[in-house]
């Protein structure tokens, strides 16, 4: 077996530093006495094509982001390697003219896209710092009166009706509803006699809220109600007014929901004045159709 040719070297204090560097990689300071070299200086040169300093850089700080780990002499080894293999192989396409290809061309293009669309969102997004009072009007607007109907309940779930009737005809008999949980519901919550805790309408499929909140506490359902997981029992035990969440918990989910609102302007603007022009040869109907979404798609907070 041919042995591969690796590259050892150790670039202290050159790649987690400068205007590319992770902000979470803390940067191992250089030799004293030792000039740091500026970005565009050649890390490296493979046949005859120089390699800067800031393309690896950027490529090494991207790797250990992506791979959740920090700076050291063993990541610099190995991730110069990998990179040496990306330079090298790319070479080999370029001289094969696999670059020219159609598909090359088109994917390079729409990469070129997507990146300078995904700078101006975010150069747009860092410039969007809502003031507390523009937090507190959104806080107003998505919690201000949401009082809502908090219940506990409990529930057995069997696969027919013809089950859940018979569960009921027990408990008519006396049977008690957590024991009876505890043998009959096919639930995940049955080991614990069918304890659901508290929840609101939003938690729980329709069906179920629609019947626990005709429902009164100490009650249970005298008919089966039917969900997409079967067929349940439900014990209706409290109900409390729920208070909405406290405004530091959601602060941030407001913050991203004012970057969104802006994004969507700032979209809808430049849709606005674009002067798009539609190749009449290539429209095959004249129906109405919805336009896309103007709102960029942004992680929401967990």
């Amino acid at each position: 077996m041919k042995r591969r040719t690796i590259y050892t070297c150790c670039f202290i204090g050159l790649l987690t530093s400068g205007a590319l560097a992770a902000e979470e990689q803390p940067a191992e300071e250089a030799p004293a006495g030792v000039p740091v070299p500026s970005g565009d200086t050649s890390i490296a040169t493979v046949n005859d094509q120089a390699i800067s300093l800031d393309l690896f850089r950027l490529f090494y700080n991207e790797r250990l982001r992506q791979a959740n780990t920090k700076d050291s002499p063993a990541a610099q080894n190995q991730l110069f390697n990998e990179f040496i293999n990306i330079v090298v192989t790319a070479q080999d396409a370029e001289q094969k003219e696999l670059n020219k290809q159609k598909n090359v061309e088109l994917a390079l293009d729409l990469q070129r896209l997507q990146l300078l669309s995904r700078l101006a969102i975010q150069a747009v997004a860092q410039g969007v710092e809502p003031s507390e009072e523009d937090l507190n009007k959104a806080y107003e607007q998505v919690y201000g009166g949401d009082k809502r109907t908090e219940y506990k309940a409990r529930h057995i779930l069997v696969k027919s009706e013809d089950e859940a009737k018979k569960v009921i005809g027990e408990l008519e008999g006396g049977s008690d509803f957590s024991e009876l949980a505890k043998t009959s519901s096919l639930g995940p919550t049955g080991k614990q006699g069918g304890d659901l805790g508290w929840f609101d309408s939003d938690q729980m499929v329709k069906p179920f809220t629609e019947a626990v909140a005709t429902m009164t506490p100490g009650e249970y359902s005298k008919t089966p109600v039917q969900t997409q997981f079967g067929w349940h029992v439900i014990l209706l035990e409290e109900t409390r007014e729920g208070e909405p969440p406290a405004f530091e918990d959601v602060k941030d989910e407001l913050v991203v929901a004012l970057q969104r609102d802006q994004l969507a302007s700032y979209i809808s603007g430049l849709r606005e004045k674009a002067n798009l022009q539609l190749n009449p040869d290539l429209i095959k109907t004249t129906d109405p159709v919805a336009p896309p979404s103007d709102t960029p798609e942004t992680d929401k907070p967990e």
